[in-house]
């Protein structure tokens, strides 16, 4: 990698036309490529500190792909069965004994040089201390071990709980493991004006990774010393384009709630569950999250109406004072009162201000029965479009038609829709419902050639759907056609 120009540093992006690529190449053209620097040097990596709630969460998501939700279900029959401490908790306490017991069960699995014990300082402002990390109640009990199986057998029926266990035991008994070590080796290399660096690094001793696997790349340069001479296969030059952020998924969004001190371990995980339920935001292809049209709406009414509700400063001394009380610092009384009070009387004076015309949003399209503008409105079951001369005219019709171009195979007359059910879980059924009741849990395919009908089993004749892992089979129950 090209690091320096001149033996001045060459910031990132600091190349930035393609002009000054070409005239960079033109320049090392024939140029002599010699070795500046070797140094080799020792590196080491620490283990992760054993989960604490938000940890668990963002991990969890990570690696097995489960909602905060579904975490802190698996994690509460876990714990009802004994298999784990308290697993709502943002301190990074162990007790004496599970450390003890960890160096013992590390010493008989990995051998006595793996083991190094280590206490952990918890870093959340206003922790609460009461409780330990989330780990294994007895570290002897691992994943593989036959005791486990019989003593867990009530929270290990789904094999979900025992991919938790599995995690949480493996983090917590790397935490007193001792640091995997690299040799790490770092060669300056001069041409011309111009120097690169190439960066090797090999694992040396495992440590903490043969219990909890990290991601790390080895790279193994050859035998380098000062003033070699190196042939020069190839350079490549890289356009780099900057990316705006990507959007919240579970993990990113409960780090970020940690990070501006919203919330709390027993919060996160009903949080998230709440402002998916009520529909303000769901989640798109790559299952991140984004606003829907009434979470959209909801915000901009709070924003303009209430900006100090909403505002992340607010919630987060809520919560400091809130833990003020809890300390004996603050009364709740006078806390409550100054916020309550003003509140109350701007809530009230915003019901009497606020018109249900000024939320409805104009999608530029006029109703078919009277011409009049139609606006989207919010229902109980979310938004449609409605005639703006409600009660006078009192047509609606759906948002969005969200049609998949396939006729429904049994009526021959409707088309398959994507549609939602109460609890928000998607399906797709016909657009003739209620007269034609044809709905599928799966994506049917359409056919490659672009026609209304959808891709049919060879089998049996019926639709072909994508099912998890994009994996495509027949929509029959009983036929078992994969493709």
């Amino acid at each position: 990698m090209l690091t320096k120009e001149n033996g001045k540093a060459i910031q990132k992006l600091g190349i930035k036309t393609k002009k000054e690529t070409d005239a960079i190449l033109k320049n090392l053209e024939g140029a002599a490529y010699i070795v500046e620097s070797v140094e080799a040097k020792e590196t080491k990596r620490n283990p992760l500190p054993p989960f604490t709630t938000s940890t668990l969460q963002q991990t969890c998501w990570q690696r097995l792909r489960f909602s905060a939700k579904q975490t802190m279900r698996l994690a509460q029959l876990l714990y009802e069965t004994g298999l784990i401490t308290y697993h709502r908790t943002d301190s990074l306490n162990l007790s004496s004994q599970s450390v003890a017991a960890a160096e013992s069960t590390i010493t008989e699995l990995f051998g006595k040089e793996y083991s190094q014990r280590r206490v952990f300082k918890t870093k959340s402002k206003g922790a609460q201390e009461a409780h330990e990390a989330i780990r294994p109640t007895d570290p002897s009990k691992d994943p593989s071990s036959v005791a486990l199986a019989n003593e867990g057998k009530a929270a290990f029926a789904k094999a979900s709980a025992a991919k938790l266990y599995d995690l949480i035991w493996k983090r917590f008994v790397a935490s007193q493991m001792a640091p995997a070590v690299f040799d790490a080796t770092v060669a300056d290399i001069r041409a011309g004006a111009y120097t690169f660096r190439a960066n090797g690094q090999t694992l040396r001793f495992p440590g903490f990774l043969k219990a909890y696997s990290l991601v790390f790349e080895e790279t193994e340069l050859p035998p380098l010393k000062k003033e070699d001479r190196l042939d020069m296969l190839s350079i490549a030059p890289f356009q780099h384009f900057t990316q705006p952020p990507p959007r919240y998924n579970e993990a990113t969004l409960i780090k970020t709630l940690e990070a501006h001190g919203i919330g709390r371990p027993s919060t996160y995980a009903p949080t998230l569950s709440t402002v998916q339920e009520r529909g303000y935001i769901e989640k798109d292809e790559q299952r991140r999250f984004k606003p829907t049209i009434v979470g959209e709406t909801v915000n901009t009414l709070l924003v303009r109406h209430f900006p100090e509700i909403v505002d992340v400063n607010f919630t987060a001394r809520m919560e400091e004072d809130l833990d003020k009380i809890a300390e004996g610092q603050k009364e709740w009384v006078p806390v409550t009162r100054e916020f309550y009070v003003p509140f109350e009387e701007r809530l009230r004076r915003k019901y009497e201000e606020v018109d249900k015309q000024q939320i409805a949003q104009d999608p530029n399209k006029t109703c078919p029965k009277c011409s009049s503008p139609l606006v989207i409105r919010i229902g109980r079951f979310g938004p449609f479009l409605a005639c703006s001369k409600y009660p006078e005219c009192k047509h609606t019709e759906p948002l969005e038609k969200k049609g998949l171009g396939i006729t429904c195979p049994q009526c021959n007359q409707g088309e398959l829709t994507a549609r939602q059910t109460k609890k928000r879980k998607q399906f797709y059924g016909c657009s003739r419902f209620p007269e034609c009741a044809f709905a599928l849990w799966d994506k049917p395919i359409r056919q490659a050639q672009g026609g209304p009908t959808g891709e049919l089993c060879k089998a049996c004749g019926s639709l072909l759907v994508e099912g998890p892992r994009e994996i495509v089979r027949c929509s029959k129950p009983t036929c078992e056609t994969r493709v």
